[in-house]
């Protein structure tokens, strides 16, 4: 078992070390992109990438205040479900309404690898892989269709 500020370093080392990893990386749009902390450019919509001893998670996640707004966004992104499974060529989970770590509604759309663990630095490699592979198929979706969600 490790100590919370253990905890809280390894994890912090293999983020920094899949930032590393991805920096050559450009977006779909050409451009120079901050993966591990990546921008949408819509409130509201975040991309999110999670790491535990269980599993790996990615995720988009729609955080509004108003169910009424969030509920809006999640059929707007539904209405795009072929186009998004055309594009990270795998199933899905979507979820019109979970709780986060906080107790508070969000939607989200979300797949995971299992049976990985962030503490053991053998699983690195399968976590990294996981990741990238979807975050820049995300990045793809996201550059085709992010338009629709400007106002």
């Amino acid at each position: 078992m490790y100590s919370r500020s253990e905890a809280s370093n390894i994890k912090k080392e293999f983020w920094t070390n899949f930032g590393l990893y991805m920096k050559p990386v450009k977006s779909a749009a050409g451009n120079t992109i901050n993966w591990i902390n990546y921008k949408t450019g819509i409130r509201h919509i975040y991309f999110r990438m999670d790491a535990t001893k269980r599993n790996a998670t990615i995720a988009i996640e729609i955080k509004h205040s108003t169910a009424e707004e969030r509920i809006l966004y999640y059929e707007q992104l539904e209405s795009l479900k072929t186009i998004f499974d055309q594009t990270v060529e795998e199933e899905w989970e979507w979820q019109s309404v979970f709780y986060d770590e906080d107790g508070f509604p969000a939607s989200r759309i979300f797949t995971m690898i299992e049976n990985v663990n962030v503490f053991n630095k053998t699983d690195w490699a399968a976590i990294i892989s996981f990741l990238k592979d979807r975050i820049i198929k995300l990045d793809t979706f996201w550059n085709d269709v992010k338009f629709q969600f400007e106002v």
